[in-house]
């Protein structure tokens, strides 16, 4: 293994002899990579084989470019490592694969008449021949095979003086970005010498260059600094005001992110917190006499320096909590951690979890990775500005061939005013997370405009002291936890300051630093009401609910259960509407997993029937996030004005994968068959999410929706690993077609018309609403021998796993119609119905079941007079990896797990379990789970 000394010898050598070539030769480069992996003992490229499958790590890599019109083309890579790189060297002069000059933008006509391996370096000239060549690596990397996937890392090469580092660690190849930022993502060949930069090239040429993504890196920082904030603010619980304590430590953290980015002094506040450690009497003025300072851009002594002025709304309120000598350790131990490699994605998570006591036991827990984030919100947002970049640089293009300089510079500036007021909303936000993802992506892109303004001769720094930044005040949250909404906030001020610095520096951050702008709002973004009733019951005593929250050990078992204590009242909504939204033009988010059976003990009857009101067209059975999706939809749909045009372009949600199932897939189809169509243009139907602590995994999906009739993508997960990790590995592989509503390409087979013949032949089987009603076949022969007479209630039952297995292990007690006095006749059933399914039946539930609750939760009365007279009848589960069918006895009960076919014809069920059919049944069903 090469030593340091060695490695610093070959180094100096390649570095001397790359600088002296110039890099006008086509084998100059390939010389270059080989030298750099020898000197820094790495793997060199190997020889290319005929079978070009298995061409993962050479030069000049072989790729087909399909083009629209049905024709193709080869390119070849300069050098490709499969799921580390594509490299593109700096075109020249004399290679037969140069970049043509009219492809060169932003040059002026003197620059135009250089060949492209002429320009001289560190021009504007220069600057674009090495835009075009990542352009080039772009097109690279997504003419790639599937299998392959999207490489994380484009380096672009210009031996002898730099390589440019672009990374995308989405898996999505849609957003390659300076990397690691702006202002260090080129490596000049005296960089080579550093440490720190050999080392970030190992890893990209290493076995995990996910390595490097820096979600891997902030977890740890911030686990870290949330565990030590949660520490203290279980010490503080009970002497202070919750709100206080929240909004105390947000005031703390920020101060110490202001030091490590040296909006403060550097290490001013961590120098504070270390002399207070031994002086906790001083601790409350000297923190509320600092905060007045940064509010009001005062000179601080302590820090000897007139520091600048925050304002906003977080330091309006300056109050410091009184602390003990080992929780002010912890300030300092936390101010200590380097705070640029804080996250704010996944910070906003944890600080909520540190806050809130009933919540603190998750703080370990995963949070949602950055890579399912970005995999939402650049399909959804990025992507449309990108294609909108492309074509101002296109048009800029066309102006400066026309010697329109004057009007390509105001056509990129219109560009920049228009992605500096691009807005955007998440609907539930919690706590910022997907805003603040949304945020960093639109100031990657900000960073280069900023660079093609600089191309002429625009000073960024002045452009940006005028207002023109993206920032806070595009980006729109509404969050019905209060707790999470300053947590979002300050997310978001957090990543906003923080990718600034990375895209413009230290001068651009103008004065007040925080600005109250109000986005992010504590208000219910499903229904608006004129006022809350509470539910009571007939005696008039309020009625509650568990808060699906608290729990607490049960006094035998040790296992965890619903508290009974921890109650939330009931209410119904006066006058539910829908809540209104504030007008953006992208919408993205992640509202809450609650499925459509599941919102009356979740949400509590009367909110349900509120949103069900408010929305009259949703089906009862659609779940939770249909209510999201649908006013999304609804407000895309939207026709503007010519003085008012509609402003929303897109909108993307993630979902449980059961949204294709058929009542959340009806909310989707009406819009997809409408007169004027949405369209789906990305989709992913099954994909993995991170399993909450006190919850069940779940399978999410992800829908992108725009206006008009659109062809998409259908992602599907090819490969997934490692998803107990806080960055687990989803490779996605991907078709284009159109996307029909459950999300899968084909026919839209929404746009069937139901044949009137059959309506009355499948039916669900029977609801019981409570498994008290169940017997085993034990029990129910000891109740026919008790008391003979009963035995003409009780019945065969089948439920969806019965009908799998082909035969059944219980009975059911089947009353209906009889009256309660009938039943009581019969002293043994009676006996059991009072002291088993009385006390069974949900006293929140439905005036029928409580005032008959000896019967079925339904009457059944279709399935009944539909097999009346037959003698059997077919049945299938509604949920199964596959579809059969079966004949039942009409003496069988079976269970709404199960459809029930009204026909005893044999011929019918051979129709029915036709492969032809088999493949309809399951093109129009939809998958849960994995499936």
């Amino acid at each position: 293994m090469a030593t340091d000394s060695t490695i610093a010898h070959n180094l100096d050598e390649l570095i001397a002899e790359a600088k002296a070539s110039g890099g006008s030769e086509m084998a100059n480069y390939q010389l270059f990579v080989m030298g750099l992996t020898e000197a820094l003992g790495l793997e060199r490229p190997k020889m290319a084989g005929e079978e070009n499958s298995r061409n993962d790590y050479v030069f000049e890599r072989r790729v087909d470019f399909k083009h629209p019109d049905g024709t193709r083309s080869i390119g070849r890579i300069d050098c490709y490592k499969k799921g580390n790189f594509v490299l593109e060297a700096k075109q020249s002069a004399k290679r037969e694969k140069k970049v043509a000059a009219d492809q060169l933008t932003f040059l002026t006509e003197d620059q135009r008449q250089q060949k492209p391996g002429q320009a001289k370096r560190g021009t504007r000239g220069w600057d674009q021949i090495m835009v075009a060549a990542r352009k080039q690596a772009e097109d690279y990397a997504r003419a790639l095979p599937v299998e392959h996937g999207y490489p994380p890392f484009l380096l672009i090469v210009d031996v002898g003086h730099v390589i440019e580092v672009w990374a995308d660690f989405s898996g999505l190849g849609k957003d390659y970005t300076h990397f690691p930022d702006r202002s260090s993502y080129r490596i000049s060949m005296d960089d080579l010498r550093d440490e720190t930069v050999q080392t970030r090239l190992k890893a990209i040429w290493g076995p995990d260059p996910q390595s490097l993504n820096p979600a891997k890196r902030s977890a740890e920082v911030t686990g870290d600094i949330a565990a030590r904030l949660a520490k203290i603010a279980k010490s503080l619980e009970g002497k202070h005001d919750p709100k206080d304590v929240a909004e105390f430590l947000m005031r703390c953290l920020f101060t110490m992110f202001a030091e490590d980015v040296q909006l403060i002094p550097e290490k001013s506040f961590e120098t504070l917190l270390k002399e207070l450690k031994d002086k906790p009497q001083a601790f409350v003025p000297a923190l509320e006499n600092l905060w007045k300072a940064m509010d009001e851009g005062l000179y601080e002594p302590r820090m000897v320096a007139t520091l600048k002025k925050f304002n906003g709304g977080l330091f309006k309120k300056r109050t410091a909590l009184p602390l003990e000598p080992d929780q002010i350790h912890e300030l300092y131990a936390a101010a200590q951690r380097t705070w640029q490699d804080v996250e704010p994605a996944i910070f906003g998570t944890l600080l909520e979890r540190a806050l809130d006591p009933r919540e603190r036991s998750k703080l370990g827990a995963h949070y949602t990775p950055r890579a399912y984030v970005e995999r939402l919100v650049i399909p959804t947002i990025i992507e449309p500005l990108r294609a909108d970049w492309d074509e101002v640089k296109a048009r800029v293009e066309d102006q400066r061939k026309s010697g329109d300089m004057d009007g390509a510079l105001k056509t990129i500036k219109d560009f920049h005013h228009t992605l500096c007021t691009t807005r955007v909303l998440d609907p539930a936000c919690g706590t910022g997370n997907f805003l603040y993802v949304a945020l960093e992506l639109m100031k990657k892109l900000e960073g280069e405009v900023l660079e093609a303004l600089d191309a002429f001769g625009e000073e960024q720094a002045r452009f940006v002291m005028e207002g023109e930044t993206v920032s806070p005040r595009q980006f729109y949250g509404l969050e019905l936890n209060p707790r999470a909404v300053p947590v979002a906030d300050l997310v978001l001020w957090i990543g906003y300051l923080k990718w600034q610095l990375k895209t413009t520096g230290l001068a651009t951050i103008t004065e007040p630093v925080l600005h109250a702008y109000g986005t992010i709002k504590h208000q219910d973004a499903v229904i608006a009401y004129d006022k809350q009733e509470l539910l009571r019951d007939a005696q008039g005593r309020p009625l509650s609910r568990w808060d699906g929250v608290t729990k607490k050990l049960h006094p035998i078992t040790g296992e965890e259960i619903p508290d009974p204590d921890a109650k939330l009242p009931l209410y119904t909504y006066v006058n539910p509407r829908i809540a209104p939204w504030p007008e953006v033009e992208f919408i993205v988010g992640n509202p809450p997993f609650i499925g459509g059976k599941d919102m009356r003990q979740e949400l509590g009857d009367g909110y349900a029937e509120a949103c069900w009101k408010a929305r009259p067209l949703m089906p009862g059975g659609a779940d939770f996030v249909m209510h999201f999706w649908d006013e999304a939809a609804r407000r895309l749909v939207r026709k503007g004005t010519a003085k008012e045009p509609n402003p929303l372009k897109r909108f993307g949600f993630i979902t449980t994968n059961s949204i294709t199932q058929t009542f959340s897939r009806r909310s989707i189809e009406r819009y997809l068959s409408a007169k004027e169509p949405l369209s789906l243009i990305f989709a992913i139907p099954d994909h993995p999410w991170m399993k909450a602590s006190d919850k069940a995994a779940v399978r999410i999906a992800m829908t992108v929706v725009t206006r008009g009739a659109h062809e998409g993508v259908l992602a599907e997960v090819a490969r997934e690993a490692e998803l107990n990790s806080d960055t687990p590995k989803v490779e996605l592989s991907r078709r284009e077609g159109k996307l029909t509503g459950n999300l899968r390409i084909g026919a839209n087979l929404s746009l069937m018309n139901p044949i009137q013949a059959n309506s009355d032949i499948g039916i669900k089987g029977f609801e019981l609403g409570t498994q008290a009603l169940l017997l085993t076949n034990f029990d129910a022969e000891k109740l026919r021998k008790r008391e003979p007479a009963s035995a003409k209630f009780l019945f065969p039952y089948f439920n969806g796993n019965d009908l799998k297995n082909g035969r059944s292990y219980r009975e059911v007690i089947d009353t209906y119609p009889a009256d309660w006095p009938e039943i009581e006749k019969f002293s043994e059933l009676a006996h059991y119905l009072i002291s088993n399914v009385k006390s069974s039946r949900n006293p929140n539930t439905d005036q029928h079941v409580l005032d008959r609750w000896w019967q079925f939760r339904r009457t059944g009365a279709a399935i009944r007079d539909a097999v009346k007279g037959q003698n059997r009848y077919a049945a299938t589960t509604r949920t199964a990896k596959h579809r059969f069918f079966y004949f039942l006895e009409p003496s069988v009960r079976a269970e709404s797990k199960t459809v029930i076919i009204a026909s005893d014809d044999s011929m019918n069920l051979s129709i029915l379990s036709s492969r032809i059919h088999i493949h309809f049944a399951t093109m129009t069903g939809g998958w849960q789970g994995v499936g």
